[in-house]
């Protein structure tokens, strides 16, 4: 059969020739093949055959190819993808390799995503985001439109933190952006359902003071958050880099002052304006400021549970008893967790691990009592041995904690002892029983039976105490020589 080729030829002879045997001898064929392919053609019966692509020795890592170069983003070079694809049993040379990567990333070029510019409107967005250099807390804002920016130093990235300073660029802008658009700090969000940020609680209501709406960027998103992430390095290459350094946040505010001042004053090569002027014209389009600032809290809100504790980091603190069932503040400063009610610190705790808790004594009007485990009788038996006296309650609880076996019983049958001896001695063989953790009704009879002949037991170190004879005694005086004589 003949290939696609030749047939193309054959047609072109015959439509040029006008005769089959001059078209078939042209061609180097017979004329009845020359008519059959003619004839195909005229009823469009004509095949066409694609010969078939020749192997390459890259095909067997081709699909490794294609996986690396988009896990990679289209960076990774054929060079470190080459010993991977000898494992793999290529055994191709390096150029052949870096050919086929080379036109691998070609393709994938022409398939990924393409961004498009965004074009903000006057007094619509502002971009927040926060930035880290050394020790130092970069927070940084910018108006979209106008491009005019605010940078300030703080030594944390906390809510509170990050809240007052937002206060502070939107009395420097002189009003408030219908948006604040933020990334997905942990310290301004809730928490995220369905890929759905959930602002917190505080942040809401701050924005519900200055009357904006909260908006967060989308994750790995360069359209969202490019504006803001540019005004970071930006910061850290023309104002933190060639300082000398500060000895606080609060030392370095001023000279983010400064040169916020300058660059704001400057001409913006993006837009090819001063962003300080557009300023002035995209303030009729802002929000006015309310008269006064927000009560922003210092921290977490917890509720005072009925033991008078707060959790906090998974371990649990606590909090004067009037406090039970109120909201309180709870933030780490340092070493320490701070509680506060309405604004006024009211517990302070060195921060504790998980599972812990942090009592503060005086928080439950002292120390802590051991509880209270009464003896309380119940039955007459019990009642009659009680009324011996302490002697008894300590002889009931040690023979308790002594697992003594039908301990009711025996207290009948000491009873009955108090009878025939009286109860002096039985105090007394109680007493001594005690001492020598003797509990059975037995062992209080022999000791009733011994009398007072029997040893008292002294404790290690003291006097003992010995019945010694009187005998008459005489002064030294009597001992004189002249008494003598």
């Amino acid at each position: 059969m003949k290939s696609t080729r030749e047939q193309l030829d054959i047609i072109t002879a015959y439509q040029e020739l006008g005769s089959y045997r001059a078209a078939a001898k042209l061609c180097g064929t017979t004329d009845k093949t020359v008519k059959q392919v003619v004839e195909r053609q005229q009823q469009g019966e004509l095949t066409y055959r694609t010969p078939p692509r020749p192997a390459h020795n890259t095909d067997a890592v081709r699909d490794l190819i294609h996986q690396r170069v988009a896990a990679t983003g289209g960076r990774i070079t054929a060079k470190r993808l080459l010993p991977r694809a000898r494992t793999m049993g290529y055994t191709g040379s390096a150029r052949n390799f870096r050919r086929a990567v080379a036109a691998v990333k070609a393709q994938w070029k022409q398939h990924r995503r393409v961004y498009r510019p965004w074009v903000p409107n006057a007094g619509e967005h502002l971009a927040i985001d926060w930035g880290e250099e050394g020790p130092l807390r970069i927070f940084c804002a910018v108006l979209a439109w106008s491009r005019y920016r605010f940078v300030r130093f703080a030594s944390n990235q906390r809510r509170e933190t990050t809240l007052r300073l937002l206060a502070e660029c939107f009395e420097e802008m002189g009003g408030v952006p219908a948006v604040v658009l933020a990334d997905r700090m942990g310290c301004l969000k809730a928490g995220t359902v369905a890929n759905v940020v959930v602002p917190h609680p505080e942040y809401v209501r701050f924005a519900a003071h200055f009357g904006f709406r909260p908006d967060f960027c989308e994750a790995a998103d360069p359209e969202s958050k490019g504006v803001v992430e540019n005004l970071v390095g930006y910061a850290k290459r023309d104002l933190v880099v060639p300082a000398d350094g500060w000895s606080s946040p609060e030392a370095g505010n001023g000279d983010a002052a400064a040169w916020c001042a300058e660059v704001n004053g400057a001409v913006h090569s993006e837009i090819q304006a001063v962003p300080a002027l557009r300023l002035v014209a995209e303030k009729e389009l802002l929000r006015p400021l309310p008269s006064l600032r927000p009560a922003l809290r210092a921290g977490e809100i917890r509720t005072v549970d009925r033991l008078s504790t707060v959790r906090f980091g998974s371990a649990r603190y606590s909090v004067p008893v009037r406090l039970v069932r109120a909201h309180v503040d709870v933030s780490a400063e340092g070493h320490d967790v701070v509680i506060r009610f309405e604004g006024e610190e009211v517990a302070r705790h060195a921060v504790v691990p998980p599972g812990a808790v942090a009592v503060t004594d005086d928080h439950y009007g002292g120390v802590a009592r051991r509880p209270s485990r009464a003896v309380r009788p119940r039955s007459p038996a019990e009642h009659a041995f009680l009324a011996i006296g302490p002697v008894a309650e300590r002889f009931l609880r040690d023979a308790a904690a002594a697992g003594t076996s039908r301990l009711e019983g025996s207290l009948t049958e000491i009873l009955d002892l108090g009878a025939a001896f009286g109860r002096e001695q039985l105090v007394a063989a109680l007493e001594r029983a005690v001492t020598y953790r003797r509990f059975r009704p037995g062992d209080v009879r022999a000791i009733l039976e011994a009398g007072a002949g029997v040893s008292t037991p002294v404790a290690a170190g003291a006097a003992l105490q010995l019945g010694l004879p009187v005998v008459p005694t005489r002064p030294l005086s009597a001992y004189a020589l002249e008494e003598l004589r």
